[in-house]
């Protein structure tokens, strides 16, 4: 018989939830007492406990930190991406635990609960422990416990009864997954199921991986719906208001642009001249738009050719002359960024930053306003040190090789963070391939 993965429980005597329940009563007093460990142990948990009690976890105490006061709260709820998949996460999930008698809890990045949900009864037992939105259940805070552990090693986890190092915590079994950001692969958060011993099944924890690949779907889909809606055009639905003007450059090979009741997929040299005009109000002449486009000498008539070319591609916006400039404002998505770190919506801006500023553009006034959207937004995230959006930055592609943000990341994580080790491993690869 193949065995369990590592995540799941696997012991021999599992058919038996008591005397499993026993004996690992048993085998955490006596690694509490001795430091020994027994046989048969998972090797998920062992590790967990010795790097709780490495962290200064007391396994007779009940986590007691809470980091989010109710204002805190309400303002990181606000701002973060999986706020909009609640609604899935209730239907999915929700419902059904509340129905069995469970909870279900939605982190963020750094093991703050965002969501504690489900049995009125169960909740009220929770508190005691403080199991409740805005405390923090990482691995360091609140000893071994699915969603901490979970976000730790980035995979999924069931813990059983006294598997826990809390001792206060060992009634309880819970089931987790992290969520991860399905453009750039960023955790988002964990999703856990707690209850009874019913919870540490190979079913429950199916149940919330299900639930957890619908969320990433909808989060993808999310953002396609909201892409095509904020595109004109793109909408089939009811009237609804919509950005006169918009050019999406972010991630993308070559721009969107939307107007009036039309989107269009621009050349990528369309995409640099609409960009950089779109940058310059007050205009461009010929020859400064060829030194922003390239390094390489271009005449002034090779320039004028192609905004031709381009003028008939975007009549609607109505491109003028002596100086090339464009009649109204063009807004584009790096906009749509800048405003949100101004609004201090540091999450959502993380969000939104779906990759930097026509990323295959070489023309040197791109490359410019490039930098300095993605220096702009790196600046105010390192300034305002908020750990769970520095690591919706820092864990993608175009942060992932960021050596001083990632010692960002570690100075603004709480030393209880569950993934202050992965943060230093990733600091050392860094620091190793970049010596």
């Amino acid at each position: 018989m193949a065995s369990a993965p590592p995540h799941q429980l696997a012991y021999p005597h599992g058919s038996d939830p008591d005397q499993l329940a026993r004996t690992l009563r048993h085998a955490r007093d006596l690694f509490v007492e001795t430091g020994a460990t027994s046989v048969g142990l998972r090797e998920v948990v062992v590790d967990s406990w010795m790097r709780c009690l490495s962290s200064g976890v007391d396994p007779e105490s009940a986590p007691l930190d809470v980091d989010l006061d109710e204002a805190a709260l309400e303002t990181a709820r606000a701002e973060h991406p999986l706020t909009a998949t609640m609604p899935l996460i209730r239907r999915l999930l929700v419902e059904s635990a509340t129905e069995a008698g469970l909870l279900v809890a939605v982190s963020d990045a750094v093991g703050r609960l965002l969501w504690v949900e489900g049995s009125h009864a169960l909740r009220s037992r929770a508190e005691g422990m403080t199991f409740l939105p805005g405390a923090n259940w990482s691995e360091a805070r609140a000893g071994t416990n699915a969603p901490g552990t979970a976000l730790a090693l980035d995979r999924p986890v069931q813990i059983f009864g006294a598997e826990h190092l809390s001792r206060p915590v060992t009634p309880w079994s819970c089931s987790a997954a992290p969520i991860h950001d399905p453009d750039t692969g960023a955790i988002l958060g964990v999703l856990d199921l707690t209850g009874g011993p019913e919870v540490a099944t190979p079913q429950s924890l199916s149940l919330v991986r299900a639930t957890v690949a619908a969320v990433e779907s909808e989060l993808r889909i999310g953002r396609l719906v909201r892409d095509r809606l904020d595109t004109p055009g793109g909408s089939s639905g009811a009237p609804r208001t919509v950005p006169p003007r918009t050019l999406r450059v972010l991630g993308a090979r070559s721009a969107l642009l939307g107007h009036g009741s039309s989107a269009s997929r621009l050349s990528l040299r369309h995409s640099e001249m609409l960009l950089l005009l779109a940058a310059a109000p007050d205009g461009l002449s010929s020859a400064e738009l060829a030194v922003e486009l390239s390094d390489v000498d271009h005449a002034p008539v090779t320039v004028r050719a192609e905004l031709s070319r381009l003028r008939s591609l975007i009549k609607p916006l109505h491109m003028q002359s002596r100086p090339y400039r464009l009649a109204g404002p063009l807004r584009t998505d790096a906009d749509g960024v800048r405003e949100l770190l101004r609004r201090g919506q540091l999450r959502q801006a993380v969000d939104d930053y779906r990759g930097p500023v026509l990323p295959h553009s070489e023309a040197p006034g791109v490359v410019r306003l490039r930098r300095a959207l993605h220096d702009e937004l790196r600046a105010v995230l390192i300034e305002r040190a908020d750990p769970d959006a520095l690591l919706g930055f820092a864990d993608t592609e175009h942060g992932r090789d960021d050596l001083d943000l990632w010692r960002a990341v570690l100075a603004a994580m709480p030393a209880s963070s569950p993934r202050r080790a992965q943060v230093l491993a990733h600091l050392t690869r860094l620091d190793h391939d970049l010596t």
